[in-house]
């Protein structure tokens, strides 16, 4: 193994996907932030580099290539903590077969890629996954078809392989965030009347952050969920209570 994937002694070893941005940078700096070694493994690394903290590692990585996916995942000899994190959304062009096979491609099959890939170094060290699902887990978003397919596939996925791993000591979960002030979003939040609706929609009334998603990750890796698998958590403000 690369002596720079090596487990740090009395720290977790965290591997999050797309994390060079967003809610992906946001869990990967909250872990590094709370004392565990982070690899972050997605798009623009170089970039992504100069926006983390020091300690995390980044590594391109490209979650429909499994040949890429296999050589960072196989690596590790434990792992503790993996977070899907990759995920693209294409508005108003996801009826098109192509853009929706890509979506897919990305946001499930790359998911699913992933965990089959750390499932040996994760059952090492009775290790958890922790998978980034949407509200549009819940329901269907008009515009975005191929984004709704994929993360009510990734909830899916996120149970299927908690019933399934659970006695190799893995589990499985999953966050939905709701309407979260990200690069993804930059074009609603830009539209005053669009930015007002999604406001007054959500009983908490405010956009939420990447780091409110980050608290949610960590709990869910953390030991006060120990008894937790197989559970979408929604982080949303009450948008799917309303």
């Amino acid at each position: 193994m690369e002596e720079g994937l090596m487990v740090g002694q009395g720290r977790r070893t965290v591997v999050v996907t797309g994390g060079t941005r967003g809610i992906g940078a946001a869990i990967a700096s909250r872990f590094a932030a709370d004392g565990d070694r982070v690899v972050v493994a997605g798009l623009d690394a170089e970039l992504a580099a100069e926006q983390l903290p020091a300690a995390v590692r980044v590594v391109q990585l490209d979650v429909t290539q499994d040949g890429e996916v296999q050589e960072l995942l196989s690596g590790f000899r434990d792992l503790h903590v993996l977070v899907n994190a990759a995920g693209v959304i294409d508005r108003d062009r996801e009826y098109d077969p192509d853009v929706f096979a890509q979506v897919l491609k990305v946001n499930l099959t790359g998911t699913m890629r992933c965990c089959v890939a750390a499932r040996k170094a994760l059952a090492g060290s009775g290790g958890s996954i922790i998978n980034i699902a949407s509200m549009l887990s819940f329901f269907g978003g008009p515009n975005v078809p191929a984004y709704s397919s994929s993360k009510g596939g990734v909830m899916q996925l996120t149970k299927a392989l908690a019933v399934a791993w659970a006695e190799q000591g893995i589990r499985v979960n999953a966050v939905a965030p709701g309407w979260i002030r990200t690069d993804l979003t930059t074009e609603l939040r830009g539209n005053a009347e669009v930015s007002r609706r999604i406001v007054d929609r959500t009983p908490m009334g405010r956009w939420g952050e990447p780091k409110d998603v980050a608290g949610a990750v960590s709990f869910l890796a953390g030991p006060d969920a120990a008894f937790i698998t197989g559970a979408v958590l929604p982080v949303d403000g009450g948008y799917l209570a309303a």
